[in-house]
């Protein structure tokens, strides 16, 4: 469940880091007040912290059980 809530996390920032490298627009800092505001931080810090976590999914070993086996 951390996993998925990370991956989510962190494509809302890839998304987001795509907005400003094309159309030069952040889309959190509009829905939440500006780059400066604290729910604006908030987000921008878990998405920092989901980032950091997916690191450790390249490191992970596989037993082979689960859904995602292939």
């Amino acid at each position: 469940m951390l996993d998925k809530l990370a991956l989510i996390l962190a494509i809302i920032g890839g998304l987001n880091w795509g907005s400003i490298g094309l159309f030069q627009f952040d889309l959190v800092a509009w829905i939440f007040g500006g780059q400066d505001a604290i729910f604006s931080r908030i987000i921008y810090t878990l998405v920092g912290l989901a980032a950091v976590w997916c690191i450790s999914l390249l490191f992970r070993k596989h037993d082979g059980t689960g859904p995602h086996h292939e």
